[in-house]
């Protein structure tokens, strides 16, 4: 699959524009502030319903709108799909599908996929656990669309959960058992979501690894060894990747911690506390890798994200997006990631200079500039 047509109004800089993309690679070559990676961040919205560069939406409005459109025109085989969100300030955002309003915005998900690398990704290796978490569950959607309405009602569960504890905190005597009855139903509908989530990762995980493993050494001249294990928080976790099973431990560790939980007022068991741990030449990244073996790293996990979502979901290829890093790589990993990507039905490289663009990519050139996007070669 591939991105056959961008159209914007008021997203970002940009008041309007519409942008007809080849499948193969092109290149968007213009200075910092210009507006290119406004157009992929745009179309990695449509795919992820997230931005890539920001937590929330309000950025993403043009100053003085009160709301923006993306359109993405994707292509696979003979078939064309057209994709449209709008951005409302201050509401719940509007989706259609081939023009016919959807219910939800997720309702998008899975029909365009979209892998970005990004400088802003080195955070998956040097960053918080939750980056990684992050990037786990946008994998892991990809891959099974239904799971964005499990993972947004496990955070609606969590939020209304800490919530509780810390009315907990507060009760008075004679109103403790009822607040213990209400956190008994939290507890039960949040063992059942934790369980399914983290099933889920850590299939994906497993299903990530060989990929993983010789993408790195490729990238990184067989300097490994490349390992990555998922890491719950959960003590004593479950060996197997029963439903039932896991949601029991869940129970179990609620209840065990609930006095200490009631005294600090947030929840200390769950996936929004478990870590994926990368080791490189059986070392933790974090902390022991260089810069160089950091990078590697990061690129590893998108371009295995990528091969995964090649394999396991129908469509056709992902399309790759490869924001403004070749300036951040050597001249090795440079290498490296053009023969690792030319096979890809669409890659979309944004770059400050032309010379930043590997010759070897040989494709379609925009310049882009104050807001303007013209084709010239």
């Amino acid at each position: 699959m591939y991105v056959k047509e961008l159209s914007l109004r008021n997203f970002r800089s940009y008041e309007q524009v519409s942008v007809a993309f080849p499948s193969g690679v092109t290149a968007l070559v213009g200075s910092n502030g210009q507006g290119k990676t406004n157009l992929i961040e745009a179309i990695n919205y449509v795919a992820t319903l997230g931005s890539h560069r920001v937590a929330s939406d309000a950025p993403l409005i043009r100053r003085g709108s009160d709301e923006a459109t993306i359109r993405v025109v994707a292509a696979h085989d003979d078939r064309e799909i057209e994709l449209e969100i709008d951005l409302v300030a201050g509401k719940a955002n509007r989706a259609r599908f081939n023009s016919s309003p959807m219910k939800r915005p997720r309702d998008l998900l899975g029909y365009l996929n979209v892998v970005v690398f990004a400088p802003e990704d080195l955070a998956l290796v040097k960053g918080d656990p939750s980056d990684r978490r992050h990037f786990l569950d946008q994998t892991l959607i990809a891959l099974a669309p239904r799971l964005a309405a499990t993972r947004s009602d496990l955070d609606r569960v969590l939020k209304q959960r800490n919530a509780l504890l810390k009315t907990a905190q507060h009760a008075a005597r004679r109103s403790t058992a009822d607040v213990m009855r209400t956190l008994d139903a939290w507890d039960t509908q949040f063992a059942q979501l934790s369980a399914q989530i983290v099933i889920e990762r850590l299939n994906v995980v497993d299903a990530l690894l060989p990929y993983a493993q010789s993408l790195y050494a490729q990238v990184s001249d067989d300097r490994g060894p490349f390992e990555m294990r998922y890491e719950c928080s959960l003590h004593d976790a479950p060996a197997d990747r029963s439903e039932s099973t896991w949601e029991a431990r869940y129970l179990e560790a609620l209840a065990e911690r609930r006095n200490d939980e009631i005294e600090r007022g947030i929840t200390l068991v769950g996936p929004h506390r478990d870590e994926l741990g990368i080791d490189v030449r059986n070392l933790p990244v974090k902390g022991y890798a260089s810069h160089g073996e950091s990078w590697s790293a990061a690129l590893t996990l998108r371009l295995a994200s990528f091969e995964l979502l090649r394999h396991d979901r129908p469509g056709g290829d992902p399309v790759l997006i490869l924001d403004d890093v070749f300036a951040e790589l050597d001249s090795r990993r440079r290498r490296r990631l053009v023969e690792l990507t030319q096979t890809a039905e669409q890659t979309l490289v944004t770059a400050a200079v032309a010379e930043d663009v590997p010759t070897e990519l040989d494709g379609a050139r925009f310049e882009v500039n104050a807001g303007e996007v013209h084709r010239v070669g």
